[in-house]
């Protein structure tokens, strides 16, 4: 039995698709394997805020970017009752390169919270946000402190070769440096 397929020379058809919002989109560096990381992001996300979030997806990308995003409705402070004044806006929530580093699970839940529902308790989040850290209480008892002393660092002949061999197979991406 034999079956064939025809396949036609059509251009594809592109239909507008409006994907659910708040959408948040998690760009990841392919190349600096940050895809688990983004990955967890995601899921403490759809964890915490659940149903209040449309969509979370994750998208590849090069150049050591991490940056996410949350799209989300905009209603103009005019007119908010006028559905036609309502338009999508893109908010970007964290970027590596410009906020230093990855975000705290903690801070990244709060942003989001801060453009979707201001006021909405996060429970353990919230706690300490924003609060001077409390001075620790006063000793009771004077502890002597002893200096230590450095070790002297040794390095055997079999462990340098090693060591150089580990740093030679790693990889790294040129577009990230």
């Amino acid at each position: 039995m034999s079956t064939s397929t025809s396949t036609t020379s059509q251009p594809p058809h592109h239909a507008a698709v409006t994907a659910p919002l708040p959408r948040i989109t998690i760009q990841f560096c392919t190349q600096c394997k940050w895809m688990l990381r983004a990955a967890y992001f995601a899921q403490e996300l759809l964890s915490t805020f659940s149903l209040s979030l449309g969509e979370v997806a994750l998208q590849p990308s090069t150049g050591g970017t991490f940056i996410v995003t949350i799209h989300h409705l905009f209603t103009s402070p005019e007119s908010p009752s006028a559905s036609s004044s309502a338009s999508v806006q893109s908010t970007t929530l964290w970027d590596r390169k410009t906020d230093g580093g990855f975000p705290e699970t903690k801070e990244l839940k709060r942003r989001v919270r801060d453009v979707i529902d201001p006021s909405r308790d996060l429970g353990h989040v919230d706690r300490h946000h924003g609060a001077a850290a409390a001075p620790p209480p006063p000793a009771t008892e004077a502890v002597k402190v002893k200096e230590a002393v450095p070790a002297k660092e040794t390095v055997s002949a079999t462990e340098q070769p090693a060591k150089q061999e580990q740093a030679s197979s790693t990889i790294v991406c040129e577009d990230c440096t």
